[in-house]
């Protein structure tokens, strides 16, 4: 379970990648129309033979203007695997909320995404916040790890 606040200057992009595999998108969407899995809000998509794929975007947008503090409270149910390291469950965004708006409920994740830590699912990761693709901050991020459902 993750709170986190950012803010994001007019233009810019950044992320949010919950066990270093899984990307909400984090970006400047203010008066857009058209929603994306690049779009703010969205889970991005994976990156196979140099194309992108799969990907969610928000349900709308809730973005705020440039400039002012946004939040993500988010669910990610990890992938399972078995006693023998076998992968039986993808990992699942049960819920992504936005701003107070639910974005996203019961996405599977079929694989990392873009510039996940790894390009392969694992049990388990840390909280990876991107910042290469212009100014961005974070403030009063909470994680919490959630026990698992049998």
């Amino acid at each position: 379970e993750l709170h986190i606040e950012f803010v994001v200057p007019e233009g810019s992009n950044s992320g949010v990648y919950l066990m270093g595999q899984y990307e909400i998108q984090v970006l400047d969407s203010w008066g857009a129309t058209e929603l994306t899995y690049q779009s703010c809000g969205a889970i991005y998509a994976r990156w196979i033979d140099e194309k992108a794929v799969g990907g969610a975007a928000p349900r709308l947008n809730t973005s705020r203007p440039p400039g002012e503090w946004q939040t993500y409270d988010v669910i990610l149910r990890a992938p399972r695997f078995n006693e023998a390291g076998e992968k039986t469950a993808n990992a699942i965004f049960e819920r992504v909320v936005w701003n107070g708006e639910v974005v996203h409920e019961n996405v599977e994740m079929d694989g990392p995404t873009r510039a996940a830590m790894s390009g392969d699912d694992v049990p388990t990761g840390p909280l990876m916040l991107q910042g290469d693709h212009g100014p961005v901050a974070y403030r009063n991020v909470r994680v919490r790890e959630l026990a698992q459902p049998a």
